[in-house]
């Protein structure tokens, strides 16, 4: 067994922190056996503030990444820092620097900027709220009006891959696949949404599905975990979207993000043949 070591981890923003959060997660998962301890300080935008941030800091020295538009606040992070030697980066920093050689003119400070309520914020809020009323097969009569239709048997990851998908600001609806029920027909007959198929391993989708039934309390000897009839699900599945047409990804070790990677690179591919033919 590996023994796991922890360190402390601080993250300072003028904003709400998503950028911090995203980044030193992403780093962090790179160490096997080392865990951090996230230490989350979101609109950072005060004096005040920051020196209640910075106490934390020197009670539990440990790796501290900031994105602090401030210079003022920016100095005063890193003095503190070096004092209690705890190392400090702005993430932020290096980007700005090459962003200014190339484009030859200095950022103008804006906490929080790239949560402005603009075009694409309300993109994304429309594409969200889309996504919720046509979660699970709801109103199929709409289907036209989606940017992407996911279809998959139960517990292929339609709901979470949807919601994520929509917070890209693309219009996502999903529907099971039920045996012995039919899917609507204008699945069959859409024009503009891309319709993809989502799989998932016997095994993957047996172990969520079960999982799913002890959290309910239900029947974990019923036919929903029947191995013989997951399989043909699976397999009757695959042989349909075949039939179709659709592009199929399969999800079984593939995380919600890869996934929605996947569907966003079919969709832009699926966007440009559009255009052509029409």
């Amino acid at each position: 067994m590996v023994k796991r070591s922890y360190f402390h981890l601080h993250l300072l923003s003028d904003a709400t922190g998503e950028t911090l959060i995203a980044v030193s997660r992403a780093a962090a998962a790179q160490y096997q056996g080392v865990s951090s301890i996230e230490h989350i300080y979101p609109l950072v935008r005060t004096e005040a503030q920051l020196e209640r941030a910075i106490l934390e800091i020197q009670a539990a020295p440990g790796i501290v990444l900031y994105t602090l538009v401030d210079p003022n606040h920016s100095q005063r992070l890193e003095e503190a820092c070096r004092q209690c030697e705890a190392p400090a980066l702005s993430v932020l920093g290096p980007i700005l620097n090459f962003f200014q050689a190339y484009i030859g003119t200095e950022s103008t400070p804006r906490p929080g900027a790239q949560h402005m309520l603009n075009s694409d914020y309300f993109r994304r809020i429309d594409a969200l709220n889309f996504t919720l009323v046509h979660d699970d097969g709801a109103n199929a009569e709409n289907y036209e009006e989606a940017d992407i239709l996911l279809i998959g048997v139960s517990r292929t990851s339609k709901t979470p891959t949807s919601i994520y998908l929509a917070n890209r600001g693309v219009k996502t609806a999903n529907i099971p696949m039920v045996p012995g029920v039919d899917l609507p027909q204008n699945v069959f007959t859409l024009k503009n949404p891309l319709v993809v198929g989502l799989l998932a391993s016997p095994d993957r989708i047996i172990q969520i599905r079960q999982n799913r039934l002890l959290s309910l309390n239900a029947d974990s000897q019923s036919d929903y975990v029947d191995r013989t009839r997951v399989t043909a699900e699976v397999a009757q599945s695959r042989r349909f979207f075949e039939q179709q047409g659709w592009p199929v990804i399969d999800v079984t070790r593939r995380s919600i993000e890869e996934t929605a990677a996947a569907v966003i690179d079919l969709y832009r591919n699926h966007k440009q043949k559009f255009i052509v033919q029409s």
